[in-house]
């Protein structure tokens, strides 16, 4: 399968779970909102595919979501099997991405140095 085909399925299911995302999730005990779908990666033979999350909040609230979302896979799967023409519907698998932290790390890492770099100039 060409690599172009995959992205255009990968950025397909990203889309679909993240609109499914917030009608799954509503009325559970867990707070749609604070979840993010960063990617998804299809397999060539398109039978499986790895979600990626990003959930806000600390490390033991990341991990009650995940778990949550985990639980709720077979209403994910059976949203993608009604919403897009696939010949086989992907089998998800659920994973936290840490990306965005990263990203805001090395943010305010530059933004340090960036700091401690200009003089400082007196108070009038």
């Amino acid at each position: 399968m060409p690599v172009d085909r995959l992205e255009r399925v990968n950025s397909l299911l990203k889309r679909v779970i993240g609109d499914a995302m917030f009608r799954i999730l509503q009325g559970d005990d867990v707070n749609p909102g604070i979840v993010t779908v960063t990617g998804v990666t299809c397999a060539r033979n398109l039978r499986n595919a790895t979600v990626r999350v990003s959930v806000f909040g600390e490390e033991a609230e990341k991990r009650r979501v995940l778990s949550h979302i985990i639980a709720r896979t077979h209403e994910f799967e059976r949203t993608i099997n009604r919403e897009v023409r696939m010949k086989f519907t992907p089998q998800l698998r659920f994973t936290l991405d840490y990306s965005i932290e990263k990203g805001d790390a090395v943010l305010a890492l530059l933004d340090r140095l960036e700091n401690a770099g200009r003089p400082e100039t007196p108070n009038p």
